[in-house]
């Protein structure tokens, strides 16, 4: 292979990683916690997107535990876009894993 055609190749990956962040920034996962009493919705790229608050939860003299339970959520959508990233990439890679393409 000679250096144009690994030029070309390096530009297709480039375009296709550009497509699936383009695609990722549109595919949702929710997080959720509290037997779903707290719901969070973040896209593929990680960014939290909506927060759901079942108002039952609401107790003004317990603020710790609705701070506990947005974070679980939050970290448990965080932790299901990381993992949509990853297989987006693994469609891209072949499943091998590449550093610095997660």
């Amino acid at each position: 292979m000679n250096i144009a055609d690994m030029m070309k190749q390096a530009k297709q990956v480039q375009e296709k990683m550009a497509t699936i962040q383009e695609e990722l920034a549109t595919k949702m996962v929710t997080g959720t916690s509290g037997g779903g009493m707290v719901t969070a919705t973040v896209n593929g790229r990680g960014e939290l997107v909506g927060l759901a608050i079942e108002k039952e939860i609401v107790n003004p003299g317990d603020v710790q535990m609705l701070q506990d339970l947005i974070i679980a959520a939050v970290n448990d959508g965080s932790r299901k876009a990381g993992e949509l990233g990853k297989g987006e990439m693994a469609k891209l890679t072949g499943g091998l894993n590449i550093p610095g393409m997660s």
